[in-house]
């Protein structure tokens, strides 16, 4: 059996083939994928990092070999802590951990129907920052003409409209407002159509139903988050699944002190984000989360009550998917049934 590791390009990939302790190197250019797929053997396995073209690459070589492992570079600091950081180096660092079981922390690549939705889903956050960035700048230009204007007035056409007819502003100033005008509107019709093609997209993604019968869960945030939760076994415990999306307190230990801080944000931006704005509207439809959120701020104020739901709910949504579940709630508790 040979130990493949591959340290994957846009427009190249190095391969080290790995057996019986010898190595053996060799560069392809991504052009030349099928005269690498033609050196393997169906008892081979693959190691090679997630990056933005790792679908592909997978897709075109794991009816080749026994076996490809994804492997998540966050996690496999060797490679990142190498003092030799090369091609060279980081394929023979994959192959070599390979042959070594269960060694590699292996990431499960989503299904190809999720991982569309997950990509169209931060087109649309990138639309939406980009339009926080105009109504900024908007404000600014106002605000250098003493014009005063509330956070949310450039949230609708009339107040855009507005904006447009205000008074006072020097002729370079009404062209570059009428500019950013034009643009806000172009992006907030292109994310009116990603959110209907998130949403019908969304419901044939397996667990749609399960985790839309929770009050705060729409259409377009359950795709969102299944899309990016993926296959929810591909994640053991809901402790893992809490880690990818970034919502688990940072731990600190010191002798025998140990110190909770701020939340990790190290895993999904994207879920984390989703997942906290659906906190939001689940506590003022849900009693059972509204009735945990409120003991909790009680105790240590909005801030940590709202994280600590948001993974409560997290949780609801892990035990919904991973069982497949219903989901009811009451003051006291949860029902779940099938």
């Amino acid at each position: 059996m040979r130990h493949i590791g591959v340290d994957l390009h846009k427009r190249h990939f190095h391969v080290c083939y790995y057996s019986e302790g010898e190595s053996e190197h060799r560069e392809y250019k991504m052009d030349e994928l099928p005269r690498f797929v033609a050196t393997l053997k169906a008892e081979d396995q693959i190691a090679v990092e997630a990056t933005g073209n790792t679908r592909y690459f997978v897709n075109k070589v794991t009816d080749h070999v026994s076996k490809v492992v994804v492997v998540n570079p966050r996690q496999f600091r060797v490679i990142e802590d190498s003092i030799k950081k090369t091609d060279h180096n980081d394929a023979e660092l994959l192959a070599r951990f390979l042959s070594f079981d269960g060694l590699l922390p292996e990431v499960k690549l989503p299904e190809e129907k999720a991982s569309q939705l997950k990509s169209l889903a931060h087109t649309r956050n990138k639309f939406v920052q980009l339009r926080t960035t105009l109504k900024n700048k908007i404000h600014g230009i106002l605000n250098f003409y003493g014009i005063s204007l509330k956070k949310e007035a450039l949230s609708s056409n009339k107040g855009l409209q507005r904006v447009l007819s205000a008074e006072g502003l020097s002729e370079t100033a009404k062209f570059e407002v009428e500019i950013l005008v034009e643009q806000i509107r172009s992006l907030n019709a292109s994310i009116k159509k990603i959110d209907a093609e998130l949403e019908e997209r969304g419901k044939s993604l397996k667990g749609h139903r399960n985790i839309i019968s929770i009050k705060g869960i729409g259409d377009k945030s359950a795709a969102i988050l299944l899309s990016v939760i993926g296959d929810v076994h591909n994640f053991p415990s809901r402790k893992q699944l809490d880690s990818y999306f970034g919502i688990v307190p940072k731990v600190r230990n010191s002798g025998d002190t140990v110190r909770h801080g701020h939340i990790s944000k190290q895993g999904s931006k994207l879920g984390r984000t989703t997942l906290v704005q659906c906190t939001l509207v689940a506590i003022r439809y849900s009693p059972y989360l509204r009735s945990y959120y409120e003991r909790l701020k009680s105790k240590k104020g909005s801030g940590k009550a709202i994280i600590a739901t948001a993974r409560k709910l997290l949780g609801t949504i892990y035990m919904l998917l991973s069982e497949d579940l219903m989901f009811e709630d009451f003051e006291l508790g949860v029902i779940v049934k099938a």
